[in-house]
């Protein structure tokens, strides 16, 4: 009979257990380590390795202290050569150095009187991609500005600095999972291997800044929808009660059509609150050489104030 009992107690705690297992490491049986060998065909080639950038220009609906602020975003997508060994782009380029998809993505929109400036450069190795090389977000406004830095080691190194009490001179490492901001170059590159299901992801670095959470991987759901002509995939965070759609064209070469997120309005709301940009124009430029007020016109091409 005592025997019986201590079988009883001890299933009884396996239980327990079981049941309170973290909701992150339940994702690592879902989660694939290694998504993919990615070779780009020669349409992508001729198209990003042609000597000009690609610039589009968006209206922009931003969340910010619980309302919707208007403003212009613009994504910059162009190739270049990466040094590893300084982690900046390569002046001098050797066959070491790795051909990479860059993304500038830059927001710009006022909070009443003080207007916010937001850039997030991403660097996505054209072929064989799996995550960016390295990922850098800065955030200024009037009250001060912050600096985020990743490098892609043998974990993902991450540097904060920041004028916020808390944040400053901060630095860690974390586990390799998807990272979101790498989901706008993988549209361009590879829109196939968008992982759909259940896997760990990093937040997008634009939103870990401004809502000041811990920058660590959360539980996540990504879906597809496909049309003839357009797509959208979206990242849910069930934790975060957070979501990201991103709009983009089937066809080659898959621009961004636009991005809706939707998170509560504030810490004790139930409401959700939601950013959106809307495509207005793109264009193809040279735009490091485009630089004298002559070509200011470019800017009014964009839409742009």
């Amino acid at each position: 009979m005592r025997i019986f009992v201590l079988l009883f107690i001890t299933a009884l705690i396996q239980l327990s257990c079981e049941q309170k297992k973290d909701p992150i490491a339940v994702a690592e049986t879902t989660e694939v380590k290694e998504r993919f060998t990615y070779a780009p065909g020669q349409e992508y080639k001729d198209y990003w390795f042609n000597g000009t950038a690609e610039i589009s220009s968006y209206t922009l609906s931003q969340a910010r202290y619980g309302e919707l602020r208007e403003g212009q975003s613009v994504l910059v997508f162009v190739t270049e050569p990466f040094s590893v060994k300084s982690n900046t782009k390569a002046d001098r380029p050797t066959a070491d150095d790795p051909s990479v998809l860059k993304l500038n993505f830059t927001k710009k929109f006022n909070t009443g009187i003080y207007p916010y400036s937001m850039m997030n450069s991403s660097f996505f190795p054209f072929e064989d991609g799996q995550h960016s090389l390295k990922i850098a977000t800065s955030v200024q406004e009037w009250c001060g500005q912050t600096y985020m830095e990743l490098k892609n080691s043998d974990a993902f190194e991450i540097a904060i600095n920041s004028y916020f009490e808390g944040e400053s001179r901060t630095t860690f490492k974390t586990e390799k999972v998807l990272l979101e901001d790498d989901l706008w170059s993988m549209i361009r590159l590879q829109p196939d291997n968008l992982p759909e299901g259940s896997f760990k992801a990093l937040p997008g670095f634009f939103y870990l800044r401004l809502k000041h959470i811990n920058t660590k991987p959360q539980l996540a759901e990504g879906t597809m929808v496909k049309t003839d002509s357009t797509s959208s995939y979206t990242i849910q965070y069930p934790e975060l009660d957070r979501s990201l759609q991103i709009d983009f064209e089937t066809a080659f070469p898959h621009r961004i059509l636009g991005w809706s997120e939707s998170y509560l309005k504030s810490y004790n709301s139930a409401e959700t609150i939601t950013t959106e940009g809307k495509l207005i124009k793109s264009i193809r430029s040279d735009y490091w050489r485009r630089n004298s007020n002559k070509d200011q016109v470019l800017r009014d091409s964009l839409g742009l104030k």
